[in-house]
């Protein structure tokens, strides 16, 4: 499932492109992607047709691009969700579409001329909707991409990423502590801090040195910190390789794989001898997925 990096490269790749462009034409090829769409696909088409794009934001594995409102402040955003092997490319308009395609996007702008965007989806679990837009609690701007503070209602559950500018530290750290549960689920827990899947989790924890079943109530304020620094590192180490492809599923805009699977210390490294103490690296089953770690070098303390 694409996590922090994959989605923050397909919004730096989309940004330039839909900024200031406008939606001249959609086409809803399947219906199943609009699960997330309050209403009928005829809505989704009249409501995004002939509106212009204000430019890309993220938040932890969310993506949404606001909707221009002349004289105003934007009241609603076309929120995308790439699920587990979701796509959103790039493609000149004449280029023929991808099979597996749910939803296309004739754009015009007032720069590069006409786009047109693909949202392709293998196993339909991604979704596109327009949503309304609230304020943020704090605020802060509500994502990486533009300084609107406001976020779409299917988003506002959703913590902040540890990469966010308006990410507040000793609120985590305390939440974290305070949580009767194990490491590895408050990572996972995008109520708590988004942006974390199960390839990025196993990496950080086995830089730490952290046990993924390791209860939280028993970190202290060092170890965790620890901890939310080594999140931070293997998310921009990801964000600066592209992101981890380990298939065709995940690719940015213009359909390149990322290549950080090259770089994994942890996670999918089962069998091979950890990089630090030359340990077997074991799986074990967790919570219906993996956890990859090393058993000398990650204890439960």
């Amino acid at each position: 499932m694409p996590e922090l990096p994959e989605v923050e490269v397909v919004r730096h790749g989309l940004q330039p492109a839909v900024t200031g462009a406008r939606i001249t034409a959609v086409e809803v090829l399947d219906e199943r992607s609009l699960k997330r769409h309050d209403g009928p696909a005829e809505d989704f088409v009249d409501r995004l047709t002939g509106a212009r794009l204000l430019g890309a934001v993220r938040r932890g594995k969310f993506l949404w691009l606001p909707l221009d409102e002349p004289g105003g402040e934007p009241s609603a955003a076309l929120v995308t969700h790439l699920g587990m092997s979701g796509q959103v490319l790039l493609r000149d308009p004449a280029a023929e579409a991808a099979p597996l395609t749910r939803i296309r996007f004739a754009l015009e702008h007032p720069t590069h001329g006409p786009l047109r965007v693909d949202f392709v989806d293998q196993r339909i679990f991604g979704s596109m909707a327009v949503d309304a837009l609230l304020p943020t609690r704090d605020g802060a701007a509500a994502g990486y991409g533009l300084p609107l503070a406001s976020i779409p209602s299917q988003v506002a559950h959703i913590a902040r990423d540890p990469l966010d500018p308006a990410f507040d530290e000793r609120a985590f750290l305390r939440r974290l502590q305070a949580k009767r549960t194990t490491v590895k689920r408050a990572l996972l827990d995008q109520t708590l801090v988004s942006g974390i899947g199960n390839i990025y989790a196993d990496e950080a924890l086995w830089a730490a040195r952290v046990h993924y079943d390791q209860p939280t109530e028993t970190l202290s304020t060092r170890k965790a910190r620890e901890l939310l620094e080594e999140v931070r590192v293997v998310l921009r180490r990801a964000l600066d390789e592209g992101g981890t492809s380990f298939d065709a599923q995940y690719v940015n805009v213009n359909g390149a794989s990322g290549y950080f699977s090259h770089s994994l210390r942890a996670y999918g490294q089962q069998g091979k001898p950890c990089p630090r103490c030359g340990r077997p690296i074991v799986r074990e089953q967790f919570m219906n997925r993996g956890s990859h770690f090393c058993r000398r070098c990650q204890r439960i303390r």
